[in-house]
Formats: C-alpha cells, structure tokens, sequence
C-alpha cells in the first residue's frame, strides 16, 4: 500500500522545494489534482496548514474535493501531506523528497537534485479492503502518474 519514483532534475532542491510546496502550483504538473487551494488563512506551507484539491480521478468524472494537512515542511529537504476523509480520518500521505544530487548538473553548473515523490495509504480496514479488490490497478495508476507528475516538474524547474 505504498510506492515511490525518482526523477533527477537539474536544479536545486531548494527552488524545487518551493515550487512543489506551494500547492496554488498543483494543477501545472499533477495529473488527477487539477486545482489547489489554502483553506484556513494558510497563505503558504506549513505543518498543519490545510489546503483542499480538486480532483479528477482516472481523468473520468465526477470531480471532487479533498481537504489534505501538510505533515512535512522542510525547505529544501521534504514536503509531505496527508489526505482526509470524512471525520478528518487520515487515507493517503503523500510525501516528495528532495536530496542534492550530481555535482555540476545544475542549472548554472550547481548541484542537480533526486526528487521523489511517494504515496502510502494508511492502514485501516476501509484501505486494506480497497487495496484487495483495486490495489494493483490503483498502484499502477499512482506509480505512472508520479513518474508523470515528476517529468512535468523537472521540465518547469529546469526552464532558467
């Protein structure tokens, strides 16, 4: 019930980072959240601070919202959410990590960054169920629309 993917990207981590934390930047590189929103005064990342997505699962109608707190917040280093359910009951933790990569590979010669992003349901009896009847198709689904979503920002991070 967890997978990862990593993508080299030629940047630092630090303008990555900031790039990925703000979640208003959601619908230029995912690939089922098509909209992203501060909820609660939050005007930019931190732990606790709550946003909601829109989502467009499979790419197939009906599109809804999910509220998601932000568990991870460390510039430059890791960037973590976790999606809620009904009674704030905690599903899916979404996490990239960023970690200076590639002596010279940079943008302007610096240091590249592996960027990876990675999903891990919680275990309850609802996610276990679900992972048993739509686990290997789901995990595929995630796995290729992370390798998506981490091109997509490579090819934004890497622009000068």
């Amino acid at each position: 019930m967890r997978d990862s993917v990593t993508v080299h990207m030629n940047a630092p981590a630090e303008k990555i980072w900031e790039f990925v934390s703000d979640v208003r930047n959601t619908s230029r590189y995912a690939e089922e959240t098509f909209e992203a929103e501060w909820l609660g005064g939050a005007t930019g990342p931190a732990p606790g601070a709550r946003f909601r997505g829109h989502v467009l699962r499979n790419g197939r109608p009906p599109a809804y919202w999910t509220t998601c707190e932000i568990t991870l917040c460390e510039p430059g280093r890791e960037f973590g959410f976790v999606v809620l359910g009904p009674g704030n009951r905690r599903i899916n933790n979404w996490h990239y990590a960023f970690a200076p990569s590639g002596e010279g590979s940079g943008v302007g010669g610096g240091v590249g960054t592996d960027v990876t992003e990675s999903f891990r349901l919680e275990e309850n009896l609802f996610t276990k169920a679900f992972w048993a009847v739509a686990g290997k198709l789901r995990g595929r689904t995630n796995r290729r629309n992370m390798q998506k979503t981490l091109e997509k920002i490579k090819a934004i991070v890497e622009q000068p």
